[in-house]
C-alpha cells in the first residue's frame, strides 16, 4: 500500500537547496504539496533551489484544502495549516519540522516526520545520500 506525505515549506526548500529532493520519494510513496505552501516557496528569492523545482513541475502534486476550525485555532502559518489539514484528511504523514506545528499534527493525530526524519528513513531504505558513510555523531 502506497504512502503518502504531505510537504511543508522548511524540509521542501532545506533537501533542495542541498540538492537532495529526491530523499523525499521512495517506494510506494506519493508526495503532496498544499497550494499554500507551493505559494510560500514560490515567493522565496529568485534562484532559490525549491523555487526553482517548483516552477520546473518537479515538485509533486499540488492541492488546494480548506483548514478546518480546530487546525486554524493553533495560529499557524498558512502552509503548516494546510498540510496538517490535508495530511488529516488523507490519513497521510506530514513533512514538518516547525515545532508548534508537530504539536498541532500531532494532537490531532496526524502523523509526522521531519527532515531529518526524511534522511534518516532514506538511509534505513539503504538508498544513496541517506546520510550513510558520514559518521554517527550521535545521530541516528
Amino acid at each position: 500500500m502506497a504512502e503518502t506525505w504531505v510537504l511543508n515549506a522548511s524540509p521542501t526548500i532545506v533537501l533542495a537547496k542541498i540538492g537532495r529532493l529526491d530523499l523525499l520519494a521512495g517506494p510506494e510513496r506519493i508526495l503532496l504539496l498544499p497550494e499554500a505552501v507551493a505559494l510560500e516557496i514560490s515567493a522565496g528569492p529568485e534562484g532559490d533551489a525549491a523555487r526553482t523545482a517548483i516552477a520546473r513541475g518537479e515538485i509533486p502534486d499540488r492541492r488546494t484544502v480548506t483548514v478546518p476550525a480546530d487546525v486554524v485555532e493553533w495560529s499557524l502559518g498558512s502552509g503548516e495549516s494546510a498540510v496538517i489539514a490535508l495530511a488529516r484528511l488523507l490519513a497521510a504523514t506530514a513533512v514538518l519540522d516547525d515545532f508548534e506545528a508537530r504539536a498541532c499534527a500531532r494532537s490531532l493525530g496526524v502523523r509526522v516526520i521531519g527532515t531529518l526524519g526524511v534522511v534518516l528513513r532514506a538511509r534505513r531504505e539503504g538508498r544513496p545520500g541517506g546520510a550513510e558513510g558520514r559518521g554517527r555523531r550521535g545521530v541516528d
